[in-house]
């Protein structure tokens, strides 16, 4: 998996196979969550997805009533089409393509595939196509339209910082959003926001006084992001809440049976991005909330777009249910 970069465990005290917990009850809470979320929450996803499309597409289309009349709607159903052609088309792969990913094969990572494979089966769901994305900020996502077209992307970063233990609860995370279809929301919310920033680039279409003038068009480029990314992160609100990665912890920690395994990957994932963060360009900002942990800590232009909870919740909620589950 290569080398673990020293970073000190959060905290020490359960096993590398995890909380000493009967396994049959560990077992039988998994398979309750399991039936409980299998088709309801994937379902709820594509209605929230689906009402979210046609809710920016009538706002846009009133829009364009408003400002250029009967003109302005046949522009407006335009733009609606082209924007929800590219989220057929694109949406599922737009964030690997942000990301530089590239499929991996079993040869190249047969650890990361064997945990996969392991997690996948005991979650009673479709084992996803592996990505893996040339950056040293540690962090991993999934993307796709449903569990059989699913996609998960670790990088390289990921891999070199975390031991076997903390990289399970991270995919097992992953997993979870794949099996509740919350990456379906995600990328329809990624899609949309991204299609919203990209108005930037009308500055490259105005006018200068000097046509040559790159510093110009840059500091418009920039006027105009602060018009249009909080347009673009409301929308990502909408659709991705603080909840669902709380939800996503638990279900994780019950999947792996350690909650502490993924406490401390949060911990070193938090450590390392503000060392080493994801460059900032409108196709990661956009893609951020995808991310098991926010990619842009400590960084100005990240923030508009952070919708993760803050890791310190994320970790303390994981100790107390450790605690609870060694006192049963």
């Amino acid at each position: 998996m290569g080398r673990k970069t020293p970073l000190p465990p959060l905290v020490r005290g359960t096993s590398q196979q995890g909380l000493d917990v009967g396994h049959g009850v560990l077992t039988e809470q998994v398979g309750r969550a399991i039936r409980a979320w299998r088709g309801v929450g994937v379902r709820h996803n594509a209605l929230r997805a689906t009402a979210l499309v046609v809710g920016l597409s009538i706002l846009l289309i009133i829009l364009g009533w408003v400002c250029g009349g009967i003109t302005g709607i046949k522009l407006g159903i335009v733009i609606v089409a082209l924007v929800n052609g590219l989220i057929y088309l694109f949406g599922d792969t737009m964030a690997l393509r942000a990301m530089h990913a590239r499929p991996v094969s079993e040869i190249e990572q047969p650890e990361l595939y064997r945990i996969v494979r392991e997690l996948a089966t005991e979650a009673r769901q479709p084992m996803p196509r592996l990505y893996l994305s040339p950056t040293k900020a540690p962090n991993a996502f999934t993307t796709g339209w449903n569990r059989r077209r699913a996609a998960l992307c670790c990088t390289t970063g990921l891999l070199s910082l975390l031991n076997e233990r903390e990289l399970r609860g991270v995919i097992a995370h992953e997993l979870t959003h794949l099996r509740k279809g919350d990456t379906i929301v995600g990328t329809v919310a990624a899609m949309l926001a991204l299609s919203i920033t990209s108005l930037t680039a009308l500055s490259l279409l105005l006018p200068l006084a000097d046509s040559d003038d790159e510093d110009g068009h840059d500091l418009l480029q920039g006027l105009l992001f602060l018009v249009v990314g909080p347009i673009a992160a409301a929308v990502i609100r909408a659709a991705v809440g603080r909840a669902q990665e709380y939800a996503a912890d638990e279900a994780a920690a019950r999947l792996t049976g350690d909650p502490i395994g993924l406490a401390n990957a949060l911990h070193r994932i938090e450590v390392v991005s503000r060392v080493h963060p994801l460059p900032v360009h409108r196709g990661l900002l956009t893609s951020a909330h995808l991310m098991v942990a926010h990619p842009f800590a400590g960084q100005r232009e990240g923030r508009i777009f952070a919708v993760h909870p803050p890791t310190r919740e994320r970790i303390r909620r994981l100790h107390a249910l450790a605690q609870r589950w060694n006192c049963e």
